[in-house]
């Protein structure tokens, strides 16, 4: 632990009454219209408020001295403006802002676990924002991360659903997720995760393409998931509700969400709640009884909340509880030994997070220390044939605890810098149990880290040198993951970027062991090789990003070039031995290497006031180093291209607003032709490498929202998933198909209708 000296530290012990305020107004530079709830704060302190519904602003009892008031306003550009604070005084400061329907400084914390603009980050980060997922109509994180290049969400199971991110053509098990910048996000709920964690929590998710072990440590190889969840910011509250027709059948999606902010008068407190209920039906596409799409019924509750104890410093409180239950196969009304195929899923998650923040008055030293966890119970049944042995229990905590320490030099050798040191620790304890066959899987895994890095930076320039050290007690050596960053502005408009990054994937158990594969009846276990090193990667990536303005159209275009190779890939191999129970048993060991390689594209338009685009295509290779014998059947070649990863794929979004409180939001992805494992069984005689068709899946939403009273506005909207049906239409039927052979959107052409009320 760091000794600091507390003359250091320029934080208040003792509330002191100062009477500074500050008062004023935001209005839109053109219109000189009043916006309200735009965001103010002073920089380099933990204070901040937000304009009330007339476009008005109060700070009160402020420190006294010199600041930097920011002001942030959605589709606005951010604005400065430095005033002097004294004692006993109250002054106003008014600000006009410029409309700016695509911002260059939006805030990003993934790149050097630090808040920087992004312009100015050392690694390219993209970001989802509430209003990506609204278009998107989107009710969980899986149902928008879909919409950045680079970045692919897909089913993988008929019975239970299992989603799974793809960055840069590698699998969700190369991605590392985390909550709040802390990995509690265990190998367990990364099965179904991606779809428990609802829209309503999330302020807004950072997506890191490319290595990011130097900071995050395991798992963070093709990219880093960030999902920063909901601040209080005003007084405010919401509720909402989404009811969707599934494929125009008899099954339904209902989504409940509520939310709300309570914020103190003097902005030292603030609370944010939220929840949501969702009760999804069972979906039949092709009539033989067994569900396309699993039932859900789930519920969420959580806080964020924070107290400023003083004017550098500030404590966060974050907790969630997840409750779902999914069910899949057939005979849904049924116990599920007594059907034929069943994955019946109950899980309960508590997670959360306690965080303290401090700073010199300065701002030159800074210190973070967190503590964070996450429980989660779960009760399954994986089974097939009414077999009454295949229930099972499985407990997973995680806990994550770690300090950071932030100094800045106004010159180190050539020039500013900044040095950031933090240590880690981070522990998972794993029980699965299967009582029917008398399996136990045990594991506990410790990993000590500490990572440093110097970031050497001007607004022009910048030179990130740094690694990592982690200590798995599954590993007998150190880990060392290295990474640096170059970046040049030659001008505010031109962002240009080179990386290099190391990362490395633990041999530990998997999301995807703790997911039970029934094939064609047949139930496999997997185990982990006595001699199983760790997967290392090493990831190049160089990119531009452009800004330009042509009259009153403002343009982004982003261009990223990314090579990764791995080395002792995991593979699996079917043993000659069968468990106890005779199930089949598959070893995890380390296989040859891998390359994948590609170029992002990404492009966004403010075309007019009221016409915004977005759009991006990833091209992409993805090859094992020599063919991978992926079948046990000796007459199934092997093959050197990556399953599930297309060449092609991409996404848009467009929003359209010809009419105050009138939007029309077009959004959709495409998926190339892919290569995807079809395993024996109804289906096919013989395992089959199966080239899957081309397919675009578009939404269509429309909404209008008015005001109904004063501050109260009501949201009517309703479209169309899918538009154009682009549905898997060769799905395995009967109790033998082959679950796993799912390549299509997740949802078939569905009708949906909603309102939302806003206070």
């Amino acid at each position: 632990m760091l000794c600091l000296d507390t003359a250091l530290w320029a934080d208040e012990t003792a509330p002191r009454r100062s009477d500074a305020n500050l008062y004023g107004h935001v209005v839109d530079k053109r219109t000189g219209e009043h916006l309200p709830y735009a965001t103010l704060g002073l920089k380099g302190t933990t204070i901040g408020t937000t304009t009330d519904a007339t476009g008005h602003y109060f700070f009160k009892n402020l420190p006294v001295g010199e600041f930097t008031v920011e002001v942030r306003a959605m589709g606005y550009a951010p604005a400065e403006k430095t005033i002097t604070v004294q004692a006993g005084q109250t002054a106003e400061l008014n600000f006009a802002v410029e409309e700016s329907r695509i911002t260059l400084d939006e805030v990003v914390v993934s790149a050097n676990r630090n808040a920087t603009k992004r312009r100015e980050a050392p690694a390219l980060v993209n970001i989802l924002t509430p209003e990506l997922f609204e278009v998107a109509n989107a009710s969980c994180l899986a149902q928008g991360l879909a919409f950045q290049p680079g970045v692919r969400v897909e089913d993988d199971c008929q019975n239970c659903g299992f989603t799974q991110v793809r960055i840069n053509g590698l699998d969700g098990h190369y991605s590392q997720i985390l909550v709040d910048s802390h990995p509690v996000f265990s190998a367990l709920t990364g099965v179904y995760g991606l779809e428990q964690i609802p829209a309503n929590m999330i302020e807004r998710v950072e997506v890191m393409r490319g290595g990011g072990s130097a900071l995050y440590g395991s798992s963070a190889i093709g990219g880093t998931i960030n999902i920063i969840t909901r601040d209080p910011l005003r007084n405010s509250a919401q509720a909402s509700h989404t009811l969707t027709a599934l494929g125009g059948s008899g099954s339904y999606d209902n989504v409940t969400s509520l939310n709300a902010s309570l914020v103190t008068d003097s902005g030292k407190a603030g609370l944010y709640v939220f929840g949501q209920n969702r009760h999804r039906s069972g979906y039949d596409h092709d009539g033989d009884g067994f569900t396309e799409v699993p039932v859900i019924n789930s519920q969420s509750v959580g806080m964020r909340s924070f107290f400023r104890t003083g004017a550098y410093s500030r404590i966060t409180a974050q907790y969630h509880h997840i409750n779902e239950f999914r069910r899949g196969g057939d005979m849904l009304d049924r116990p599920p030994h007594e059907a034929q195929v069943a994955e019946q899923i109950d899980h309960s998650i508590d997670g959360g997070s306690l965080s303290f923040d401090i700073s010199s008055s300065d701002r030159r030293n800074r210190f973070n220390t967190y503590v964070s966890f996450q429980n989660t119970a779960r009760k399954s049944y994986y089974g097939s044939k009414q077999d009454p042995d295949a229930y099972g229990t499985t407990h997973d905590l995680t806990v994550a605890a770690g300090m950071q320490y932030i100094h800045e030099f106004r010159k180190l050798l050539f020039m500013p810098s900044e040095l950031t040191f933090g240590t880690e620790y981070s522990y998972d304890d794993l029980g699965d149990r299967s009582v029917g066959y008398d399996i136990h899987t045990d594991q506990t895994v410790h990993i000590v880290g500490a990572y440093l890095q110097n970031e050497w930076k001007t607004r022009k320039w910048s030179l990130l040198v740094g690694g990592r050290l982690d200590k798995h007690n599954l590993v007998d050596h150190v880990i060392f993951s290295p990474r640096v960053n170059v970046r040049f502005n030659p001008s505010e408009a031109v962002n240009l970027r080179v990386s290099y990054a190391g990362g490395y994937r633990a041999p530990q158990a998997f999301d995807e062991d703790m997911h039970i594969a029934i094939v064609g009846g047949e139930r496999v276990r997997i185990r982990l090789a006595d001699d199983l090193k760790e997967e290392r990667s090493h990831s190049v990536s160089v990119s531009a990003d452009f800004y330009r303005s042509f009259g009153s159209v403002q343009t982004n275009l982003i261009v990223e070039g990314f090579y990764t190779t791995l080395d002792d890939v995991f593979a699996l191999r079917e043993l000659d031995t069968p468990a106890p129970d005779g199930s089949v048993v598959k070893e995890r060991y380390n296989g040859s290497g891998a390359r994948v390689m590609g170029i992002n594209i990404e492009g966004r338009a403010g075309l007019t006031r009221w016409l915004e685009i977005q759009a991006g295509v990833t091209l992409q290779q993805s090859r094992y180093k020599r063919p991978e014998q992926w079948s046990e059947n000796t007459l199934v070649p092997p093959e050197r291209k990556m399953f599930r990863t297309p060449n092609t794929y991409g996404y848009f979004t467009a929003t359209l607003t010809p009419l105050r409180g009138f939007t029309a939001a077009l959004s959709g992805t495409y998926t190339g032709r892919m290569l995807v494992q079809h395993m024996a069984g109804s289906g096919t005689s013989i395992d089959r490498a199966v080239t899957t068709p081309r397919f675009f899946d578009m939404n269509v939403r429309l909404s209008y929202e008015f005001r109904i009273y004063k501050e109260i506005g009501l949201q009517l909207y309703g479209g169309v998933q899918n538009l154009f049906d682009a549905y898997q239409d060769d799905f395995d039927r009967g109790v033998d198909r082959d679950s796993g052979y799912v390549y299509g959107p997740s949802l078939p052409r569905s009708w949906f209708v909603g309102a939302k009320i806003s206070f």
